[in-house]
């Protein structure tokens, strides 16, 4: 064929290597519908799910001069999916009514349903029971005088989170204001003596969805009530605002949007009020540019020229473990276990599949376990990372443990690879989901709930561990935390040792004097909860332990009393190689070892690289 006529390719057999692009279109859903019809060829899908926002807390006449709670938002989550053809049912979460929460969206992509959480309603306290504000994609605000718990975010268990916790009530006089509701882009507002505490700010996805409704503004938590002269404002978003002695506003039909709380008049008796109506949800679906085509040879040559052609490589088992959570302090959660990932050498439901691994250098971050629980505060683990990167195939992550739910300051307990364990007797006493972000198999577990009820049932409930969830506190034995989450054996290196071990959570004592109540027992390797030996006095029984190093685990709940958390352990990363590899690691605090079959095992107990040729 003459030099400039036809397609010059390389001789690959068929067409030539052309690039065509569909339409970048974008489909809103007010409305649940069965699908969403995509253009041929389209592989990627950006996606926004917002949930129904909650309804602000009402007054009722019996308790005239308090101020109510506002809703949170919903929670919104904005992602990149792989999709093809059409998506599955779509449901859009209702808006939460006066003191109701709100209600779940949802997509299925590819026979995967992703959801995000409605909205968590405000509080009143007091109240017969009292009404306590709940958690949600945001949690609800707290009533006024004293004030109740303000609910947690976020409790889908997702990362990034979807949502935030609501505010806390000014404690003080009846006039003084309740909390705002969580929103997506920040927390609620607290009251104050002059007002209601303003609604967790929304968040602006308007540069991801260009012209989508209320100007790309979503999940603003809702204004909590207050007197007469002043209440919270909603925020940006569809939050609705408080009321000013009376009732709250609605949030903003499908924004996701928390309602209102009701104020009070500072007179009683006086008229009920009602909470607003929190916002119903959205879903929002932009199909991204598409390209396809058929490679030439000519690429194939070039590709190999630039080194990019695939080359010779190892098929390689890892263990990864992400660094465990802290404790809390005062009848405190245990930490959550960092994250366990491996692909073989462990229990069978929790082997993944082997990578291919090419020569290269390759870099390991160690995740330090977080902080214990103390005056400073209370950590969450960090992540473990395996960059496999130059080999074209995904890093291995293992999330950081949550930390435990505290008493002293009053923290809810946190996502992670496995769960922070909830604090005993008042406030937010839910345990924190475990296996956060999702993957498969699952990489942690859920934390147990802290007890509520007579004060001889406050205990912290203990951390997830990877083998199992954290117990809520024992009911067979007054004051007795939860036990943390057991930790699993993995002998990759040859002998079996034990990993990502939930926090014991932390004991409570009655009135002194009192009969010693025992430590709740960590997982292997996990730090155990504090004890309390029936006085009031400092003494280290009633500070919990630390988990151990390189190990993954949870760091146990303080006791009553000022008990001190333990902090969590730090994580790890272990790379076994067929025996025709070879290895080096940097810095030389990490190791190389052989096993007797003659494979090659890279250890790292701190950062650094690892080196394949």
């Amino acid at each position: 064929m003459p030099r400039g006529s036809g397609n010059i390719n390389g001789g690959v057999i068929g067409k030539a290597n052309k690039t065509s692009f569909g339409k970048n279109t974008q489909t809103v859903r007010t409305s649940g519908t069965p699908s969403i019809s995509l253009q041929p060829g389209t592989r990627i899908i950006k996606t926004l799910i917002v949930a129904g926002g909650a309804g602000g807390q009402a007054v009722t006449t019996d308790f005239n001069t308090r101020a109510a709670g506002a809703g949170g938002a919903g929670g919104l989550r904005n992602l990149d999916l792989c999709a093809s053809g059409s998506t599955g049912a779509v449901t859009i979460g209702g808006g939460g009514s006066s003191g109701s929460n709100g209600s779940n969206s949802s997509i299925v992509v590819c026979g995967t349903t992703y959801s995000s959480t409605g909205g968590g309603h405000g509080g009143i306290y007091p109240n017969s029971p009292p009404l306590a504000a709940k958690p949600g994609g945001s949690g609800g605000g707290a009533g006024n005088y004293p004030p109740g718990s303000k609910g947690c975010g976020n409790a889908g268990g997702y990362s990034p989170p979807e949502g935030n916790n609501g505010g806390t009530g000014a404690d003080a006089s009846p006039a003084y204001g309740a909390g705002g509701g969580g929103g997506h882009g920040a927390v609620g507002g607290n009251g104050s003596s002059s007002s209601g505490g303003n609604g967790g700010a929304g968040t602006d996805v308007s540069p991801d969805y260009p012209g989508a409704p209320n100007s790309g503004v979503y999940a603003g938590g809702g204004g909590g009530g207050g007197n007469p002269a002043g209440a919270g404002s909603g925020g940006t978003g569809g939050g609705g605002n408080g009321g000013a002695g009376a009732a709250g506003s609605n949030g903003t039909t499908n924004t996701g949007g928390g309602g209102g709380g009701a104020g009070n008049t500072g007179s009683n008796p006086g008229t009920a009020r009602s909470g607003g109506s929190g916002g119903s949800g959205i879903v929002i679906v932009k199909e991204l540019n598409k390209a396809s085509g058929v490679w030439s040879m000519q690429s194939q040559f070039q590709s190999k020229k630039d080194g990019t052609w695939p080359a010779f490589g190892f098929d390689v088992d890892y263990l990864v473990v992400g660094g465990g959570g802290g404790g809390g302090q005062e009848v405190a959660g245990g930490g959550g276990a960092g994250g366990y990932r491996a692909s073989g050498y462990g229990p069978s439901p929790l082997q993944a599949t082997t990578y291919f691994v090419r020569p290269g250098p390759y870099s390991i971050t160690i995740g330090a376990g977080g902080s214990a629980g103390g005056p400073g505060g209370v950590g969450n683990g960090n992540n473990t990372t395996l960059d496999f990167s130059p080999s074209d195939v995904d890093s291995i992550v293992a999330a950081g443990g949550g930390a435990g739910g505290a008493g002293s300051p009053i923290t809810c307990a946190v996502s992670g690879g496995s769960g922070g364990g909830g604090r005993g007797g008042g406030g937010p006493r839910q345990g924190a989901a475990g296996n956060t972000p999702p993957t498969t198999p699952p990489q942690g577990n859920d934390g147990g709930n802290g007890g509520t009820g007579p004060s001889s049932s406050y205990a912290g409930g203990g951390g997830g561990g990877a083998g199992g969830a954290g117990a809520a506190m024992c009911t067979s034995t007054q004051g007795v935390g939860g036990n943390g989450g057991s930790a699993v054996p993995n002998n990759i290196c040859g002998s079996a040792t034990n990993y990502s071990g939930g926090g014991g959570g932390g004991a409570y004592g009655g009135a002194a004097p009192a009969p010693p109540i025992p430590a709740p027992s960590g997982g292997s390797g996990a730090g155990n909860g504090g004890a309390w030996d029936g006085n009031y006095s400092s003494t280290p029984a009633k500070n919990a332990t630390s988990a151990s190093a390189n190990q993954g685990g949870g760091g146990g709940g303080g006791g009553s009393f000022g008990g001190d958390g333990g902090a969590g352990g730090s994580g790890k990363v272990i790379v076994r190689f067929p025996s025709q590899a070879s290895l080096s690691v940097s810095p030389g605090t990490n190791g190389t070892s052989t096993h007797p079959s003659g494979d090659k095992i890279a250890t790292f107990t701190v950062s650094g690289t690892l080196t394949v040729s």
